[in-house]
């Protein structure tokens, strides 16, 4: 007997041939899974929900109604070339949520990592790659080509540029326009957005100790308000650093190449 066979499929739920099926997956009704879409082990599809394309769904995530789920990108240079979407294990995907796979340009594969909350109405563009552990809030967007790291938090209404990265454990406030690569820890908002400082509570929830924190508050300082060039302050917090990982990781997602400029704090009264 196929797995499609032993999963629990509503009546008016269709399920194409061809599509893969793991073990006690639920397929709620008016569901749609279309002939490439792979769902893993317990995937729940609760109800009015399309998943389609080259589509991979890990075990134990959830997707609420009419989210649409691996239709072709909203790229205009897409041809229908082979893509795909590769979405992790125990995420939670809300309603009206888009995720979109890749193209040509991006390696032909969008990526979602596990752990994630996605709520109403978010997006995942085209060729994304979205870490462990993230959480975007109701209708915050990401465009294509943007990297979002591990534990990040995208708030509700902000929009991400392309081609940006987020770094793990940053935190965007809500009705914020993310134009520049935001550091690991680092605290943004605004319109346009600017840095505010790095996101403390957050790392406290997460259980970083005070040593990593305080030294992260001092790295912050000098990489920001310290004499010389940008890549003259990366290689001073680098050699004294003395073996912070945290500090390390800022030291190493600075040093990355990047098409985006990096996200500043807003100049202090009076520069």
């Amino acid at each position: 007997m196929s797995a499609v066979q032993t999963a629990d499929i509503h009546a008016t739920a269709i399920v194409e041939p061809g599509a893969q099926l793991g073990a006690d997956v639920r397929v709620g009704p008016f569901c749609v899974v279309g002939r490439n879409v792979t769902l893993g082990d317990k995937v729940v599809l609760h109800s009015h929900v399309v998943v389609e394309g080259r589509t991979a769904v890990g075990s134990g995530t959830q997707i609420f109604p009419f989210a649409s789920i691996g239709h072709r990108p909203q790229d205009l240079k897409y041809q229908g070339e082979d893509s795909s979407l590769v979405i992790g294990s125990d995420c939670m995907i809300r309603e009206h949520v888009t995720m979109n796979p890749g193209t040509t340009r991006g390696g032909l594969v969008t990526r979602v990592g596990n752990g994630g909350l996605f709520m109403m109405g978010s997006h995942v563009a085209h060729d994304c790659r979205v870490g462990d552990g993230v959480i975007l809030a109701n209708n915050a967007t990401l465009a294509g080509h943007v990297e979002v790291g591990d534990y990040a938090i995208i708030g509700g209404l902000s929009a991400v540029h392309q081609f940006v990265r987020v770094g793990p454990y940053a935190m965007i406030g809500g009705m914020s326009g993310i134009e520049h690569d935001v550091i690991p820890y680092g605290l943004a908002m605004g319109e346009r957005a600017r840095l505010s400082g790095v996101n403390i509570v957050g790392m406290k929830r997460r259980g970083f100790d005070k040593a990593s924190i305080q030294g992260l508050m001092t790295a912050y300082e000098h990489l920001f308000g310290g004499e010389g060039t940008l890549a003259e302050r990366v290689e001073q917090i680098a050699s004294g650093s003395g073996g912070n990982t945290v500090i390390e990781t800022i030291v190493d997602f600075v040093r990355q190449d990047s098409s985006r400029a990096l996200c500043q704090p807003k100049p202090s009264h009076g520069q």
